[in-house]
């Protein structure tokens, strides 16, 4: 098989590749094989202190650029982007094990959505003038300074651009560093906007492990941490940014619930918790992997779910009729077998899958649960992979306290055709992102993000500019100042 060619270096600072092989090894496997891809070396003290530099001194004169200029390049990328959707998918997919099928769609894609939006809106962000009869106040919206991001390995194209696109957008510039599980990806981001005309030193990228990330969150120079990852991660990035009083964005992990009423519709539903639980073979963090299904549909629910699940094409990543794909490391697919057999030795049903596939790299077949209740170990920890527990229920009520009875807050969906009944639910959710009919939609246009312990702040949309910039209040007197004394 052939795989993509070795990444020029591991970083990429100052608008150019840099290497410094005294860092950690880093191997890159490819999931479909478990064979190794790529190799690159973890940030040194030197590599992290080139990139911080290189951040702090190109940032000033790109907040004094006007937000057309700046919005002007992040575009302009985001066309290379859309050009390049074939070669970025291949990469994501050999980055991830993600099958072709869907990174060509949704990776890139999304990631170039995220780099118009916020390029669009860099022009519009503007402060106010306030009237106090004869005085008046305005306001200035102004960048935060070096913003560093701390991606997840699910979707590093994704990610490396929802935080990069607003954070540049607002003036500030950013040190992103991706998972080591997934490295590849984040460097071609950064290529593609230098290209577009980025200056050097404003999107660099550095990679490693938790020494990494916790040497740049630490650092008195960087002014806000935006991180998605696991909640464990998660509350140890924040208490370090506490301590340097750091601006920060937390989007965390989730054990979401899926509410279907017994007047849905049962193959839309059925699509719903596909979307909710299998695609990225599961490790999605917005998942709802809690599916509640009445008991008047429980059985006809559950035997569609089964044969759509036996439909789906599970093979290599990179042909295009593969629907289903393999963990993204053999790590995580211990993980998940270890959930699978708590799940058994718990009593719940297993309706179909619970096992790895005889073949080279990490598969596990999708897997579904039915008869969980709400103590058992996987209704209620997260398990980042392809396996749904089906959880009964008759009462609007209950099962809104049940569905709510969680420390995440990420996410929540409902299926029912009754309207009122839908926005009813969707108001009750104890979540920051909710889906009426729906799983798993994340435009660009709209917030996305967590309460509880799935986060702090909000992702994409208008709201994402709150939590990269700040507001100046200017107080202006237009008359004489009287003094007490």
């Amino acid at each position: 098989m052939t795989y993509p060619t070795q990444p020029k270096a591991s970083h990429f600072v100052n608008g150019a590749y840099l290497e410094d092989a005294d860092g950690t090894a880093i191997d890159v496997i490819y999931a479909a094989s478990g064979e190794r891809i790529a190799q690159l070396h973890a940030a040194t003290p030197k590599v992290i202190e080139a990139a911080i530099t290189a951040a702090r001194a190109a940032q000033p004169k790109w907040a004094a650029m006007t937000g057309t200029e700046r919005g002007r390049i992040l575009r302009r990328a985001a066309d290379i982007m859309r050009e390049r959707n074939h070669e970025l998918s291949v990469l994501e997919t050999y980055d991830t094990g993600k099958p072709y099928q869907e990174t060509s769609v949704v990776d890139a894609t999304s990631g170039a959505d995220a780099l118009e939006y916020f390029g669009g809106m860099a022009a519009t962000l503007t402060g106010e003038h306030i009237p106090l009869g004869e005085d008046w106040v305005y306001t200035r919206r102004e960048p935060l300074g070096v913003c560093v991001g701390i991606g997840a390995w699910n979707y590093p194209t994704q990610i490396a651009c929802w935080k990069g696109a607003p954070a540049l957008a607002c003036g500030n510039a950013m040190i992103f560093k991706p998972s080591e599980t997934t490295p590849l990806c984040a460097l071609k981001v950064a290529e593609i906007l230098h290209e577009a005309g980025l200056p050097a030193g404003l999107y660099n990228v550095i990679q490693g492990m938790g020494e990494v990330g916790s040497a740049l969150v630490s650092d008195p120079r960087v002014d806000k941490v935006s991180l998605t990852g696991s909640v464990a991660t998660g509350r140890k990035v924040y208490a370090a940014a506490a301590d340097g009083m750091k601006h920060v964005t937390m989007e965390l992990g989730g054990k979401s619930p899926l509410i279907i009423f017994d007047d849905a519709d049962i193959e839309n539903a059925v699509s719903g918790a596909i979307l909710g639980n299998f695609y990225s073979s599961g490790q999605v963090c917005s998942n709802g992997t809690r599916v509640f299904v009445h008991k008047k549909i429980k059985e006809a629910f559950l035997s569609r779910l089964k044969e759509r699940l036996e439909g789906a094409v599970i093979g290599d990543p990179q042909d295009p009729d593969t629907s289903f794909g393999p963990m993204v490391s053999e790590r995580q697919m211990e993980i998940v077998k270890g959930y699978i057999a708590k799940g058994q030795a718990e009593g719940a049903r297993l309706v179909c899958g619970g096992a790895q596939l005889p073949r080279d790299g990490f598969y596990l077949e999708p897997t579904v649960f039915a008869d969980v209740v709400d103590d058992m170990t996987i209704a209620r920890e997260e398990i980042f992979g392809p396996v749904m527990a089906v959880l009964d229920f008759e009462d609007e009520t209950d099962v809104l306290a049940r569905a709510n009875d969680t420390p995440f807050g990420l996410a929540a969906g409902v299926f029912t055709r009754d309207l009122a009944r839908a926005h009813r639910v969707a108001a009750a959710f104890e979540a920051g992102t909710c889906y009426i009919n729906t799983y798993n939609d994340a435009p660009v246009e709209a917030p996305f993000g967590g309460v509880k312990a799935s986060g702090v702040g909000r992702e994409n949309s208008k709201a994402a500019i709150e939590y990269y910039s700040q507001i100046k209040s200017v107080y202006v007197r237009m008359g004489d100042l009287e003094a007490p004394f």
